[in-house]
């Protein structure tokens, strides 16, 4: 595979090709993958009590500074697959009794997961969780391949996206994405078991010090979509990383009374089917090993 590269919204226009590393995702063209297995980490109606199938891909095209799997978000971790591999491994987690498929960091490797998709009966949901920095255009390139969009709405602030992200336009760029989100999925809906079927749970990650911009994620969500059309996820796991001296304000975790403060605010505007943490919340359990587990070699 070789293309010059605009999928996502930094349009970087590079020569992606399995030669090396390209653009600002740090990835070749073909998908790059971690780890391929059960997880039991994301919220109830996703995780269940089988797990979602997950497949961990490295790169992305966001790159936080605080990323807490930045192990694999760097890029350098994981393995090439090919298509029928990654389909492979889509079917193998499905028949292993998993609730979905659950597509993590997918956004700079598009086209190769679009076509291990095409066509593929799965008879469980496919779930796409991202970051929320994708373009429109993109999104619709995936309509009818994904049932279960979940994206984060990371940065309402736009000096915090460039500040920490190097986006200064996530804001609007993240709504735009996931109002297609919904356009696509509509309301969401839960089957019998309380597990997602389809639609869009908006993820907002606390940041320490940063209610205002924490606020606005929330406002985004209330004032965007019908009342009780989508889930909120406001998570307090904010957990720092080694290495952000330059960034004092993210050297600690989330307080109980930033917190609370935000989940009354939350409750205030209306969203109150999703879910919410505890400061407690805020540790490393959750973040699987990047060890290559059921990631299988390619086969063409």
């Amino acid at each position: 595979m070789e293309y010059v590269c605009s999928d996502c919204p930094r349009k970087c226009g590079v020569k992606r090709d399995d030669n090396g590393p390209g653009g600002f995702c740090a990835s070749p063209a073909s998908a790059r993958v971690a780890r391929a297995a059960p997880h039991f980490g994301e919220e109830p109606c996703i995780s269940g009590t089988r797990g979602a199938g997950t497949i961990f891909f490295t790169g992305c095209n966001l790159r936080c500074v605080f990323c807490q799997n930045r192990e694999i978000s760097r890029g350098g971790e994981g393995r090439a697959v090919s298509r029928d591999a990654l389909r492979g491994m889509m079917l193998r987690l499905r028949d292993e009794g998993v609730h979905c498929i659950d597509l993590v960091t997918p956004t700079h490797f598009l086209r190769a997961v679009r076509e291990a998709l095409d066509g593929l009966a799965l008879g469980i949901p496919v779930v796409w969780n991202s970051s929320g920095y994708e373009s429109v255009e993109a999104l619709r390139s995936l309509e009818g391949l994904v049932q279960v969009y979940l994206p984060d709405y990371k940065y309402s602030d736009a000096s915090l996206a460039k500040r920490y992200s190097a986006a200064p336009d996530y804001p609007q760029v993240a709504a735009a994405a996931i109002r297609e989100m919904f356009r696509q999925t509509g309301p969401y809906r839960l089957d019998g078991d309380g597990l997602l079927v389809s639609g869009v749970l908006i993820r907002h990650l606390i940041l320490p010090g940063e209610i205002e911009n924490s606020m606005g994620a929330i406002d985004f969500a209330a004032e965007s979509f019908p009342r009780g059309s989508v889930l909120f996820s406001l998570m307090s796991q904010y957990t720092p990383i080694e290495g952000l001296g330059r960034f004092p304000s993210l050297c600690r975790r989330v307080d109980a009374e930033e917190n609370e403060h935000l989940i009354r605010y939350m409750r205030s505007c209306g969203l109150t089917e999703g879910y919410w943490q505890e400061t407690a919340s805020a540790t490393e359990e959750q973040i699987p090993a990047f060890d290559g587990t059921g990631v299988e070699p390619p086969s063409d």
